[in-house]
């Protein structure tokens, strides 16, 4: 902006209650300093500036009132009001407001003339002109918190999609995602393409009819339209047309943006034995079962690699498909250490059986479930085979922990100890206690087989030895323990 044109013969003739008032009508708040820099006089205008802490400032050096990164600002404003040629620049100022909270003001500062009304003749004076940048402050806090909250909620929204796109590919019951007005294929997951038996790119942009027999192109129809009326549809038996399987077709339709969509399940039936064969409807039977069972099946050599396992074994291995699991050691997801499968597969080869196996499956995201185990031995020609039931006890477990662990109730004993002894000493009362649970929990384990009590504690067996005794736990060596 231009300066005035003639400002002496327009504001020359003020007088000084003229001056002040329009001192303070220009600024929000107006310092008035001498040449040291010390605050002689102040005319606020802004109400929303705390006037007792402007007013505590009146008899103090400007740069005492400031905080310490604005000092050089303070100087520079200082060292450019005494230059008579010099402009001065708005700068920004932050005093040290109460509560450690800062005042935000923009300032720009001016010298004055020789004054003599409260000082020695030819004293000058420095008027800093204040607005106050409170309001612009609060709106950059609310902006950098409303952008804060957009990328919180954005990676919120990705890890939701990475979880949903994980559980998607991993699922083993076939799924595609279709869009409804087009009927193409937008998403196949990999059961999906096993089953059709192509691969994605054949199968990501082809029409939905075509993956079926053209006597069923009615019924799809029928099938997609009642789910978009009512938002899902019962399945229906549909023929695929490259494989001529049966399979059960299931929709039901969900919205995004302005597109409809629908998510198409998928399920082979199973083939049915000869009317005439009852061993073979038996064989079908037990191996519908087998794959159907609540409870994880799994088949393993006599060394414990994996020659089969059901889907419920998969899912608590959080595995995409059995068939992922074929060859693989079966202790890569069964026991809490390496040592403990090894202890249960001796013990089924002595006995033939066994049970009431307590572990955990460790699955492939890093999760643990406990379980319970019985085993035994099938012979299957010259071939020694180990099958194992695996039950998820998680919930019994918990309902019984709460109800009968001697553990809980010691926890919730310590509670009440916070606060009145130095952690130090609550550590080291309780680690006795862990360490003798964990002793019994894994003489339980291993049916009092000290030995291997010991190796799957990690400790040589002079020490457990020394450790029941400081216990008081007495355990009778087992058959063939010295």
């Amino acid at each position: 902006m231009s300066p005035a044109a003639n400002p002496g013969s327009l504001i020359g003739a003020l007088d000084a209650g003229q001056a002040s008032r329009m001192v303070k009508a220009a600024s929000d708040i107006a310092l008035i300093l001498d040449e040291a820099g010390t605050i002689v006089d102040i005319a606020q205008q802004d109400a929303d500036l705390p006037s007792d802490v402007t007013l505590s400032w009146l008899g103090r050096p400007w740069l005492q009132t400031v905080t310490i990164e604005s000092r050089q600002k303070v100087e520079a404003l200082l060292r450019d009001a005494l230059a008579a040629t010099t402009e001065s620049r708005w700068r920004q100022v932050n005093h040290t407001g109460p509560e450690g909270d800062d005042l935000p003001l923009l300032y720009a500062a001016m010298g004055l003339g020789t004054a003599v009304a409260s000082g020695a003749a030819g004293e000058r004076r420095i008027v800093a002109f204040g607005r106050s940048l409170r309001s612009t402050v609060a709106l950059q806090r609310r902006l950098v918190e409303a952008q804060q909250a957009m990328e919180r909620d954005y990676w919120r929204f990705r890890e939701a999609e990475t979880r949903y796109r994980h559980l998607f590919q991993a699922s083993s019951e076939a799924v595609l995602i279709v869009d409804v007005v087009s009927q193409r294929i937008l998403e196949a997951n990999p059961a999906a393409r096993d089953l059709c038996g192509q691969g994605r790119a054949k199968l990501v942009g082809a029409a939905l009819p075509t993956l079926f027999a053209a006597t069923a192109a009615e019924s799809l129809q029928a099938l997609l339209a009642a789910a978009r009326s009512v938002g899902r549809r019962d399945a229906l038996r549909l023929t695929l047309a490259d494989r001529h399987t049966e399979v059960t077709v299931g929709a039901s339709v969900f919205r995004q943006d302005d597109s409809a969509f629908a998510l198409v399940r998928l399920a082979a039936l199973p083939l049915h034995p000869a009317a005439g064969s009852a061993a073979a409807q038996a064989d079908g039977l037990l191996q519908s079962f087998v794959h159907n069972s609540a409870d994880a099946l799994v088949f393993t050599d006599a060394h414990g690699r994996v020659l089969s396992a059901n889907r419920a074994f998969a899912m608590l291995a959080q595995i995409g498909s059995d068939a992922e699991l074929r060859g693989q050691m079966l202790d890569r997801w069964v026991g809490r250490t390496g040592v403990e499968l090894g202890v249960l597969v001796a013990n089924l080869r002595q006995r033939g059986t066994a049970g009431l196996f307590l572990t955990q499956v460790r699955s492939e995201l890093g999760g643990s479930t406990d379980v319970e185990i019985a085993a035994s031995v099938v012979q299957q020609g010259d071939d020694t085979v180990l099958a194992f039931a695996i039950r998820n006890i998680e919930r019994r477990l918990r309902s019984e922990q709460a109800a009968h662990s001697p553990i809980t109730r010691s926890v919730g004993d310590l509670t009440e100890l916070v606060g009145n002894v130095p952690l130090k000493e609550i550590v080291s009362e309780t680690t006795d206690l862990i360490e003798q649970l964990c002793i019994e929990t894994a003489l339980q384990m291993t049916g009092d087989k000290r030995a291997s009590a010991a190796l799957l504690l990690g400790l040589s067996r002079q020490s457990l030895y020394v450790k029941l005794r400081r216990f008081g736990i007495s355990t009778e060596p087992a058959a063939g323990e010295d």
